[in-house]
């Protein structure tokens, strides 16, 4: 198996908590995996960037054109980013109008549920619930159980589940 990956937002959306979930479920199910990520201005609501790749590779950059997937947080980073993505690999954008990309308004399901913070988690289950990344449903879940506080655990299982199921 090998995949490699772009996650894209701005500070405080979730791509370190999302790069670290790759990582994690990736070695539970027994994969090589590195990261790289690029947090510049993150606390002033900068964009924040991950590179995630999974299998036997030499370094953690993903190169121009050759990502099999970007997870996008923010719209506005989808013309920075989506150059990262390969002829036939996919984006997942968290967005309300449809495009040249699988969208979710994952941050107004947040919002309609009543669970801000989790946009990059609806996002997340979306993504893996179009069978288009390395992890399995199962081992996703294990993974948020573990990584996740322990007084957000519902909620980020919550949030998860929404996006599998698409809104």
């Amino acid at each position: 198996m090998k995949q490699q990956i772009i996650l894209s937002g701005t500070g405080g959306q979730g791509i370190l908590f999302l790069t670290r979930f790759f990582a994690d479920t990736a070695m539970a199910m027994g994969l090589e995996v590195l990261t790289s990520e690029i947090h510049g201005m993150a606390m002033r609501g900068g964009t924040v960037v991950s590179h995630v790749k999974v299998g036997p590779f030499k370094s953690p950059l993903v190169r121009e054109g050759q990502a099999d997937a970007a997870l996008i947080l923010n719209v506005q980073n989808l013309l920075f980013h989506k150059g990262f993505v390969r002829p036939g690999g996919s984006i997942f954008l968290n967005a309300a109008e449809p495009g040249d990309y699988l969208s979710i308004d994952a941050t107004g399901m947040a919002m309609r549920s009543g669970m801000p913070t989790a946009t990059n988690l609806i996002l997340l289950g979306y993504a893996i619930g179009q069978n288009k990344l390395f992890c399995t449903i199962d081992a996703a879940r294990d993974v948020l159980k573990k990584l996740s506080p322990r007084a957000q655990v519902a909620l980020n299982l919550n949030g998860f589940d929404l996006g599998l199921a698409g809104g």
